[in-house]
């Protein structure tokens, strides 16, 4: 009678962890191509006008227009799928993304307390990479739908032009959160094809420098939507 149980509470986890078995389940590395648009927003220009110079009347803060530009977008990734549940999956993952996009906008502040100076910037959005957690449901076995969210970091590169032309290219390193949609579809027992569309959303950061008679200390708020497609295999 008793290794008739033994017998039967084996069979019955043997089938409990098969049908909680995913095709999705274990290691990947998948790599993707799209489109991402970049903004800096929340801009202020704080001006300081040094001591005994003609525009020593523009100290303050004056707001500046939103900076935005879009371009091409890739990433690298690597992660893990674990079956929790039947159709149940989580995930835990990170992606690189080498590509490059540059924003630009013009702006006006004021030189002097008599007359306006224009200049450029150009922000150029690099090196980011993200690390994150992927519930995702299976639709069938070949069809996986998945969240995602975790923390994203990237590089922020910051080149003044015409009267900000002293600050120089400077950069500095922006944290914060992704949050994304995806979706996988098996291809064969390895072999997967994904799409996904992600938003990042960034800490406010500065950058200071002189411009000759003035310091001016910029502070802006970067994010980020991006859509993705791309191809994966899962070990």
């Amino acid at each position: 009678m008793k290794k008739q149980l033994l017998v039967a509470l084996a069979a019955g986890f043997i089938g409990t962890s098969a049908m909680a078995q995913s095709a999705f389940e274990g290691f990947y590395a998948q790599a993707g191509i799209g489109y991402e648009n970049d903004t800096l927003n929340s801009r202020t220009l704080n001006v300081t006008a040094k001591p005994g110079q003609s525009d020593s009347g523009t100290n303050g803060a004056q707001s500046a227009p939103t900076s935005s530009g879009g371009g091409f977008s890739g990433l690298i990734g690597l992660g893990y799928n674990f079956s929790v549940a039947p159709k149940w999956l989580v995930g835990i993952g990170a992606d690189f993304s080498p590509t490059s996009v540059t924003t630009s906008t013009q702006y006006l502040i004021t030189c002097n307390p008599q007359s306006q100076c224009d200049g450029t910037n150009n922000y150029k959005v690099n090196n980011r990479y993200s690390v994150y957690l992927t519930p995702g449901y299976e639709i069938d076995k070949d069809k996986l739908v998945y969240l995602k969210a975790g923390y994203s970091s990237e590089n922020v590169t910051w080149q003044g032009q015409g009267t900000a032309s002293g600050l120089g290219s400077q950069s500095k390193t922006a944290s914060g959160y992704v949050a994304g949609l995806g979706y996988k579809q098996l291809l064969d027992k390895n072999l997967y094809l994904f799409g996904e569309g992600n938003y990042y959303s960034y800490s406010s950061n500065n950058v200071s420098g002189s411009t000759g008679s003035q310091t001016i200390t910029q502070t802006q708020t970067p994010s980020a939507y991006q859509f993705l497609v791309g191809v994966g295999y899962k070990f």
